[in-house]
């Protein structure tokens, strides 16, 4: 440093000591100016106007408080004053001065104990503030009446009504009972943790109700479930001294809310507007939210539209009221008002929010709210980070879904089973199982939502002994009568065969919804069961649970598979009057409906009366044309279907493949199979490659139809070599058959059809050692025949039929009939197989017999005799009249 700087940092440090001086002999001066005397008296007043305020500021409390000590009023022995200053730090939430406070005073008083009890209680260690209290009185310190409140409370948290009792005790005995802060407590305690008899016994032994009081007894029946005597004791509060306030209606309205009591709720909200209370930003939000709820969004749109005020809260409730009611565009729309109004959406508000973007898939708009989220760094709670998860999921975005995930600090179940959902969602069941071992190892118990996530997983990977385990776990923890639970137990069982558990499981569920009832018809639709579906759908209505649209479709493809023309009918006149002709899917099945019980002209008619056809509606009729072997009247409706702008998808294809093959039309076959891989890019499923291998096996291409199942990219399933199987038997190519069966025999060793049908290729080709091996094999594995079945449909009745079933009542008429077909069958030339079963006990071999005559018009559905007998085939319907006692009988052939 040069020796020029010196004089002037000297004479820079002389004036700032100068003027430190100056200052410190003006402050001397000052404490003895009038406006620095305070009085004890002002002081005390002073303390007394902060501890009023509902949250003063740390720094007021600690200049009011240096004001004691430097006017020499002596606090530490001075319990009341002590015990203020010591509450006081408690309102600004600076427990570390309170406890300070605390050390310094006399223990003999209960002031101070009791704002550190409160302290505690407001900071949450509630275990801690009843250690203090015992602590009080282990020290010989009577409480007061205002120590019990926060005591209560601290039982009320921790769900501890048994030292409740203990202290009300104590209570009972210094007569505090009576005191209406101490019984409202108490009262509290009781109806929070069930025991709400107690709680009315408290309630009704106080002199002095005030609207506090009225308003816990009324919550505690709400939180208890118990709605009708909440509203009756409103009723009586109505006509007691006590005035309702904004807390009470709010909770009176809740219930209008969850019961789905709007005109309860109407009468409530012109008591509220005579109350002047209608604007009251509790209420308001109660309102909205139960006229949201209530599905009456426009008074709920008008009602916000008339506050005054709205604050997020509100916002928040009207957004989700738009999107629980499936209002999607509104509530985009009011986001963007919010955000133009300049309130600031919160996680709530995007968690509420999010699911509207679910409709449209919008993975663009997705990735712009996720940014503003980010760039506004609103907080990403767990929920908002589930709604994330869910939403890239539904995208198909499972990287970006994987990346919110991995960017979690904290976990919980509720994202855990975000994750589990997604991955199911996107067909990934290994990886949802294994998101839910994770879950396991973290020590987290699942809940039902966690449950009903992952038991799909199961059933798509056909995991019925991990699937029992968890349905073990599941009846452990009381879980199972829970319907989105038994729904999910259910869809488990069914796909994984066993419809005895799945209607076990049903009839256990001790309130069942629409999704539930779905779930069961659905799968005995889909598991070969009809009939028992149909009879559901009757069960479903006589107990009151209103239909939906999945349950029409479900119906309607029951009637399809057996088929029933007449339930088909009463279902589409029950559509029409329930307004269910705008669903596109519900429409989508009745036309399949009418297709597959031989009315194509009015599967037709219905097509066209469709507005905005979707794919599943073009699917539906081009699969329609092909059933009935009208190939070109298919291709010509897949071309109008492209011409109208609606992408085919694989579906579509597969419903061409099958046509194609049913017609013999290889070289079509073979354009569409390219047409769908190569220009549309559409990859080939099992299914596809499936139809392939029939086309070339049908048309007698036994090696091409070898290469396509080789060629195949993923290991082919048992149904796929069965087809193979069933072409060699067809055309004699028993090398090619031993092949097959051995692939069929190691992935089904339980299917008898394909036993069967490989004896009757050894049969044909004289291989009769072969056949025994394979009958002997069948009794060693312990196979048995699946006998064979068939519905006849005769006015509006259902008649079922089994291979050598005699308990039909017409059974000697139906089989006297049979036999003089067979005899004009066997004129035409017809030679029954060799090694048939006996003529006479084997009625669904004579339908089958009938059906080569192609005289008559029997709609048929199910499996006739054998695999061998009648392969499940599409069918070619015949509008010719055969008469059976007087009653018309249609009749439906192999295409």
């Amino acid at each position: 440093m040069s020796c020029t700087k010196l004089p002037s940092m000297h004479r820079h440090l002389t004036d700032t000591w100068l003027k430190s001086k100056s200052l410190h002999a003006n402050f001397k001066k000052g404490l003895k100016d009038p406006i620095f005397l305070n009085t004890e008296h002002s002081l005390v007043n002073q303390l007394e106007l902060i501890l009023q305020k509902p949250s003063p500021t740390l720094e007021q409390a600690k200049q009011l408080h240096a004001q004691f000590v430097v006017g020499g009023i002596n606090i530490t022995n001075n319990g009341l004053l002590g015990g203020k200053i010591l509450g006081m730090y408690v309102l600004c939430n600076s427990f570390v001065d309170a406890k300070k406070m605390f050390y310094q005073l006399e223990f003999y008083n209960a002031m101070p104990w009791n704002w550190m009890i409160r302290g505690l209680v407001k900071m949450g260690c509630f275990d801690f503030a009843l250690l203090f209290y015992f602590k009080m009185l282990g020290c010989g310190v009577l409480p007061d009446k205002y120590t019990f409140p926060p005591v209560i409370k601290c039982c009320t948290c921790l769900n501890n009504v048994r030292l409740g009792k203990v202290i009300q005790d104590m209570i009972l005995e210094m007569g505090f009972d009576l005191d209406m802060y101490v019984a409202s407590s108490l009262i509290k305690l009781y109806a929070y943790n069930g025991c709400i008899e107690d709680a009315r016994r408290f309630f009704d032994k106080m002199i002095d109700k005030d609207c506090v009081s009225w308003n816990v007894m009324i919550n505690g029946y709400v939180q208890c479930g118990e709605s009708d005597s909440a509203i009756k004791l409103f009723k009586y509060m109505m006509r007691s001294e006590a005035k309702p306030d904004s807390v009470t209606f709010a909770c009176i309205l809740s219930i209008s809310c969850s019961e789905a009591m709007v005109q309860y709720g109407r009468q409530l909200h012109g008591l509220v507007v005579r109350s002047g209370l209608d604007f009251d930003p509790l209420v308001g939000n109660t309102l909205v939210t139960m006229y949201s709820k209530g599905r009456q969004l426009g008074d709920a749109r008008k009602f916000f539209d008339m506050m005054p005020q709205t604050d997020l809260v509100v916002w928040n409730r009207m957004i989700g009221g738009y999107v629980q009611n499936g209002f999607m565009g509104d509530a985009s729309m009011l986001f963007n008002e919010m955000v133009s109004a300049g309130v600031k959406p919160d996680s709530i508000t995007f968690t509420s929010f999010l699911p509207s973007l679910a409709e449209s898939l919008s993975l663009r708009r997705v990735k712009e709210i996720h940014g503003y989220i980010v760039r506004h760094g609103v907080i990403l709670d767990v929920y908002l980070k589930s709604a994330l998860i869910v939403l890239y999921f539904k995208c198909r975005d499972v990287v970006m879904a994987c990346r919110v995930f991995n960017l979690s600090t904290q976990f919980d179940i509720v994202i855990y089973t975000a994750m589990i959902s997604g991955y199911v969602l996107n067909g990934m069941n290994n990886d949802a199982l294994e998101i839910f071992r994770r879950l396991l190892k973290k020590k987290m118990i699942p809940n039902a939502l966690t449950f009903s996530s992952i038991l799909p997983a199961c059933a798509g990977l056909a995991a019925i002994k991990l699937g029992r385990e968890l349905h073990g776990y599941i009846i452990k923890n009381e879980l199972e009568e829970k319907c989105p639970v038994g729904s999910a137990i259910m869809n488990l069982y069914a796909k994984c065969g066993r419809l005895d558990l799945a209607h076990l499981i049903f009839g256990r569920i001790s309130k069942k919804d629409a999704i539930c009832w779905n779930s069961i018809i659905t799968s005995f639709s889909q598991d070969g069961k009809p009939e028992e579906a149909i009879y559901l759908f009757r069960q479903m209505g006589i107990e009151g649970v209103e239909y939906d649209c999945v349950t029409v479709s479900a119906a309607l493809s029951a009637c399809a598979n057996i088929p029933a023309l007449h339930y088909g009918k009463e279902i589409h006149g029950f559509m029409i009057k329930g307004a269910y002709e705008s669903d596109l899917f519900d429409m989508s099945a009745l036309i399949d409906m009418y297709a597959k019980c031989g009315k194509l002209s009015i599967a037709r008619l219905v097509f066209n009366l469709m507005q905005g056809k979707n794919e599943v509606a073009w699917n539906s009729i081009i699969a329609a044309y092909g059933y009935h072997g009208y190939l070109e009247d298919s291709l010509a409706l897949f071309h109008n279907m492209v011409e109208e702008g609606i992408q085919p998808d694989h579906i579509t294809f597969l419903t061409i493949l099958s046509s194609c093959s049913h017609a013999g039309q290889v070289e079509d076959g073979v354009h569409y199979f390219r047409c769908m891989t190569e220009e549309y890019g559409i990859p080939a499923q099992m299914e596809h490659y499936a139809c392939m291998a029939d086309l070339f096996g049908r048309a007698g291409h036994l090696d091409e139809a070898f290469e396509v199942i080789k060629s195949m990219p993923f290991p082919p399933a048992a149904s796929v070599w069965g087809t193979l199987l069933g072409a060699c038997r067809v055309h004699g190519n028993v090398e090619l058959a031993k092949v097959a069966s051995r692939y069929l025999l190691d992935l089904e060793p339980k299917n008898s059809g394909y036993y069967l049908l490989l004896t009757h290729v050894l049969g044909d080709a004289g291989q009769w050692m072969n056949v025994h091996k394979i009958q002997h094999l069948m009794k060693a594995r312990g196979v048995q025949k699946v006998p064979g079945c068939s519905w006849i449909d005769v006015n509006n009745t259902t008649h079922m039929f089994f291979a050598a079933d005699g308990s039909h009542p017409e059974f000697p008429q139906i089989y006297s009939l049979l036999k003089s077909l067979l005899l004009d069958l066997s004129k035409d030339g017809y030679v029954p197989l060799a090694d048939g079963p006996p003529l006479g006990t084997h009625f669904p071999l004579f339908l089958e017999l009938a059906a080569m005559k192609q005289d008559v018009d029997y709609i048929w559905m199910g499996q006739l005799g054998s695999v061998s007998d009648f392969p499940m085939q599409p069918v070619l319907i015949y509008e010719e009249t055969f008469s059976c006692g007087g009653n018309l009988i249609w009749l439906a052939v192999p295409c």
